[in-house]
């Protein structure tokens, strides 16, 4: 048997005593059994016991949840590649006719505004007829040799009064009305800059040296300008006055002064500047502008 195993029969080391007669021998030299006392100075073992748990403290609060992922899911599609089959045919076709009309316009401006060439000789017209009257350009800014000139228009009207008789106002500078409206305002209008400007410039460019219409658009140009100066006559304070608030204007006659810019004073170049005036015949109003407008 093992030297280990308890019994009567049990050996025991040189320093151990022998069993005691009829009784409990005294305990071997070791550790205290279970359940006894504690030997000084020898911690205790725990046998078999589990370490025991430390006390659970309040479940944490519940954080925010968490960001969704950013990219989308693998099959998702955006922009035109969502939309059906039939609507993506649309999309496409209607980007390439705004493609084709963009390129198309291009083409016609750079030609209306390019050096006469084979193909402005050749189809001339229709670049005229695209261009004319919506997208008419006019370069005269960046020309070689730009305007010297100072040209204003003026206007004056036969005005029936009350009484039946006729009044000839005197001239009237509207160039110049639009030039003091214009002269310290940061933000004038388009009227004010370009509109009477412009209207004698399609006239010019409509009529020959003697007034006289060239082509269908002269007829134009000339209602065109006669619709501004009526306009303008009607909203003067002058004219009103002349003819005591309740006149109808019958005729207007307008004329243009052109004087030359003086050369700078360390210049030799010699020019005139007696201004030159051109008179245009006198044009009828209608009645549904007599009164200062279109009705």
């Amino acid at each position: 048997m093992d030297a280990y195993d308890g019994g009567s029969n049990a050996r025991h080391g040189p320093d151990g005593p022998g069993p005691a007669p009829n009784g409990p021998g005294p305990a071997p030299n070791g550790p205290t059994a279970p359940g006894g006392p504690a030997e000084p100075g020898v911690p205790t073992p725990s046998v078999g016991l589990a370490e025991p748990s430390p006390p659970a403290g309040p479940n944490p609060p519940a954080g925010p949840n968490p960001p969704a992922e950013l990219n989308p899911p693998a099959g998702h599609r955006a922009g035109i590649g969502a939309l059906s089959l039939r609507y993506q045919i649309g999309v496409a076709l209607a980007l390439a006719v705004v493609a084709v009309v963009a390129c198309a316009h291009l083409g016609m401006t750079f030609l209306h505004v390019a050096p006469p060439n084979t193909v402005t000789r050749e189809h001339g017209k229709a670049v005229d007829d695209w261009i004319y009257p919506e997208f008419e350009q006019n370069w005269k800014l960046f020309a070689p040799n730009p305007l010297q000139q100072n040209i204003s228009i003026q206007v004056r009207a036969e005005v029936r009064d009350g009484e039946g008789g006729t009044l000839t106002t005197g001239w009237y500078d509207l160039s110049a009305e639009d030039g003091r409206a214009i002269d310290g305002n940061l933000l004038p209008s388009h009227t004010q800059q370009n509109e009477l400007r412009r209207a004698w410039d399609f006239f010019l460019a409509t009529h020959d040296g003697e007034n006289r219409p060239v082509g269908l658009r002269g007829s134009l140009s000339e209602s065109y300008l006669r619709r501004i100066v009526v306009l303008r006559l009607g909203r003067d304070d002058a004219v009103r006055a002349a003819t005591g608030g309740g006149g109808a204007i019958e005729r207007v006659q307008v004329r243009s002064r052109t004087s030359n810019v003086p050369p700078p004073k360390w210049s030799r170049e010699k020019v005139s500047t007696t201004p030159a005036y051109r008179e245009l015949p006198w044009w009828p109003v209608p009645s549904d502008e007599a009164g200062g407008g279109v009705r």
